[in-house]
């Protein structure tokens, strides 16, 4: 074999189609658009959300709209009650570790906030990602601690 026999598999090329040459090419005169009308002229056709000129749905939900925040921080909400219910004198730090095995919460993948909801009895060194302004303050009257995690 040599240079001059190398040639593309057979249907492999396909000439473009050349469309406006002449009646005797096949595609002279309308150029295989037909007659007259909106898909005859240039740029005619309809966009592709076109419905037949009732309002799109695309204008017609305007609450889908908008955008999603990727930054966004979900955390997981935790009561002073349920500390109080779960944890005792014996238990001194609060982790969300620890929360997880107490069954407060399920996984300990997202970030945890500490709510003021409830009255606490127990001193406790609570670890969380934040704090409300009034469980903090329940935390330290109780003669507990409050330490607050680097969110990851």
């Amino acid at each position: 074999m040599k240079l001059h026999d190398l040639q593309p598999a057979p249907g492999s090329k396909k000439h473009k189609k050349r469309v406006g040459r002449g009646m005797a090419s096949g595609k002279g005169k309308t150029s295989g658009r037909g007659m007259k009308g909106q898909k005859a002229r240039s740029g005619g056709g309809k966009g592709p959300f076109f419905e037949g000129g009732q309002l799109p749905l695309v204008r017609r939900l305007p609450f889908r709209r908008g955008f999603t925040n990727i930054h966004r921080v979900e955390f997981k909400p935790v009561n002073l009650s349920r500390l109080q219910e779960k944890f005792g004198e014996g238990d001194l730090e609060v982790t969300p570790e620890t929360l997880v095995e107490a069954g407060i919460i399920k996984q300990s993948d997202k970030a945890v906030a500490i709510l003021g909801e409830g009255e606490l009895g127990v001193a406790l060194t609570v670890k969380a990602h934040r704090f409300s302004k009034s469980a903090k303050e329940k935390i330290e009257a109780a003669g507990g601690t409050v330490e607050v995690l680097a969110l990851a």
